[in-house]
């Protein structure tokens, strides 16, 4: 016994708002999606540029938290009392089930199914990156993709894992461009004008989440950087990892770190968190960014090195290298082999790869992007509205 039987085939419940079925039909304003989230830059560029579509209602602030608060976390649009009480078209599910039991879970696709409107899921992550035991988002996918009235996810790669772990067929859209275009345009003209041959070399650790093996890669960063001309090894690190009084000190990494830093081996930058435009600025400012991931799926740091004409090096777990080109080092839960990531180092330097996407590409994918999902929503409200109809 599953905690939903048969999700997608089950008959709309006699419980079901009639009002709510008719109002997915009507013509004459624009789709109303309960997107979670909404403000989330990849939800952003969901829509066409001109700013036309569906229109995505704004991140609920979540209960005790001020009205001018920025945070949308937990998200209230995942409440079946919220679901139950508002007015949409139809709910499209990103991220921000972290901390949801599959029983709640269950709870929000009953209340959706009860008020006839659909569930769009992208799966972005089949691996959570930030949980060391992948027990419970497993469990919380269980639910999730099979009671999904329509699923989309990033690439060819993470569609065929949906359908051999669910028999669920799930759309394939690209991720769209990260940086805005205008940022885009400044960052890649300045590279173009760059005149130097040295290579800076990027590793960005940030607050360690659990799918990150900085200490597995940084040894061969270090040989293999160092033993090449004009190199330099940059290591980024926050305040909370570095830090003597941390909350998330890691004295091994933190004292190895600052070994190298001294031997004058890597250059060593310890901040909080960068804004948006400090992000861009920094990876603008690199050649190549290696990530020290051991799982995951995908990334959205991968496309905002390619926004900016940053080379990635991209370990072969997930499926970093189907999202664009990158250049692969073979690492993952049970594997690592350092000559590939030496390698891939020594490539970037000798051949100095443009992997980038193009302002038009981006224009281009975008369009194509809000195009998928318009095409997507309505084959959800049609699979909805045959339900309703019928019941």
């Amino acid at each position: 016994m599953t905690l939903l039987d048969d999700p997608t085939s089950a008959p709309v419940p006699a419980t079901v708002d009639r009002a709510a079925a008719h109002r997915l039909r009507r013509p004459h304003r624009p789709l109303l999606v309960a997107s979670v989230p909404s403000g989330h830059v990849y939800v952003r560029h969901l829509a066409p540029e001109a700013g036309s579509g569906p229109r995505r209602l704004p991140d609920p602030k979540p209960l005790g938290q001020p009205a001018d608060s920025q945070v949308w976390w937990p998200p209230a649009m995942l409440e079946p009392s919220w679901v139950r009480s508002h007015d949409f078209d139809l709910l499209h599910l990103h991220f921000g089930f972290d901390a949801r039991s599959p029983e709640d879970l269950a709870a929000l696709v009953r209340a959706l199914r009860e008020t006839g409107r659909p569930l769009v899921q992208t799966v972005h992550d089949l691996r959570n990156p930030h949980h060391e035991d992948r027990t419970l988002h497993d469990a919380q996918l269980d639910v999730l993709v099979p009671a999904a009235t329509e699923l989309v996810t990033l690439t060819e790669g993470a569609a065929a894992e949906i359908e051999r772990r669910w028999g669920r067929t799930a759309t394939v859209v690209p991720h769209p461009h990260v940086v805005d275009l205008r940022t885009m345009a400044v960052a890649q003209d300045v590279r173009a004008r760059r005149r130097t041959d040295d290579l800076r070399v990027g590793l960005h650790v940030k607050s360690l989440r659990a799918g990150m093996a900085p200490m597995t890669i940084l040894p061969t960063l270090v040989e293999t950087v160092a033993a090449l001309p004009g190199a330099v090894l940059q290591v980024d690190a926050h305040h909370d990892v570095m830090d003597e009084d941390g909350p998330r000190r890691d004295n091994r990494l933190a004292t190895y770190l600052r070994g190298l830093e001294a031997d004058g081996l890597v250059d060593l930058r310890v901040h909080d968190y960068f804004s948006d435009a400090e992000l861009w600025a920094y990876l603008s400012s690199l050649d190549v960014s290696v990530l020290p991931y051991r799982f995951g799926t995908h990334s959205g740091w991968l496309e905002a090195c390619r926004d900016l004409g940053t080379t990635v090096v991209a370990p072969t777990c997930g499926y970093y290298a189907d999202q664009g080109p990158v250049l692969s080092y073979v690492h993952a839960e049970d594997t690592y082999d350092a000559a590939t990531l030496a390698a891939a180092v020594r490539a970037a330097h000798a051949e100095r790869p443009r992997l980038g996407a193009s302002i038009d590409e981006r224009r281009r994918q975008r369009a194509e992007v809000a195009a998928a999902h318009d095409r997507v929503y309505a084959a959800a409200l049609e699979k909805v509205g045959r339900r309703c109809a019928s019941a």
